[in-house]
């Protein structure tokens, strides 16, 4: 019984630590879902910080190896000895903090990128023009540190006017419709996002 608690609250300690560097990238993602492109644009500026995605997997580690120090002390085990002692528990919690930020990274962030009410208030309202000759679609192979940036992309590509639509679908592929009468290839490459992280056009 105590040993199932203990592990329920190693558990529980990990996904604490997991969750909480990505606070900001969760609310980016809710904040851009619901189009409050005011707030986001705040939120989207971290992902243009130089190693992000290190920074937040390194905030994970630190949090929970502080909170294993704290655990340690609390339990008069703070030494090489109390740390073998409790390696079941500490392995648990760095290997669920591990798992939260795999997670978030390789699936809730990819498929968050492709839950925008946006597209489906233009798609009630016809503006995909389905049967219009200038509708193309291009694939656009963008330098995306990891899957957790492709809400940026996409964000960034449905402002462009021109742009109908965008879809992600990993690792670094990013299908673009867009209205070849109103924006170029060229034109969509231009966007500033681009700069950051580059992108080209992909046969794929």
């Amino acid at each position: 019984m105590l040993q199932n608690e203990k592990k329920r609250s190693g558990v529980l300690q990990g996904l604490i630590y997991g969750l909480a560097p990505h606070t900001f990238c969760i609310l980016f993602i809710v904040l851009s879902v619901v189009g409050a492109t005011a707030a986001t644009s705040v939120l989207k500026r971290l992902f243009f910080l130089p190693y992000f995605i290190q920074i937040i997997i390194g905030l994970g580690f630190i949090f929970a190896t502080i909170s294993a120090v704290f655990y340690l002390h609390r339990n008069g085990l703070l030494s090489w000895e109390g740390i073998v002692f409790k390696r079941r528990y500490l392995a648990l919690m760095y290997v669920t903090t591990i798992a939260i930020n795999l997670l978030f990274f390789w699936v809730i962030f990819p498929a968050a990128a492709n839950l925008d009410l946006r597209t489906v208030r233009a798609a009630e309202s016809g503006a995909l023009a389905a049967g219009s000759q200038n509708v193309t679609v291009v694939t656009l192979a963008v330098e995306i540190p990891c899957p957790g940036h492709a809400p940026l992309i996409i964000g960034e590509l449905k402002e462009t006017d021109g742009v109908v639509t965008a879809r992600y679908r990993g690792p670094d592929l990013f299908d673009v419709t867009y209205d070849a009468g109103r924006v170029s290839v060229d034109e969509i490459l231009a966007q500033s996002v681009f700069q950051s992280f580059a992108a080209r056009v992909s046969p794929q």
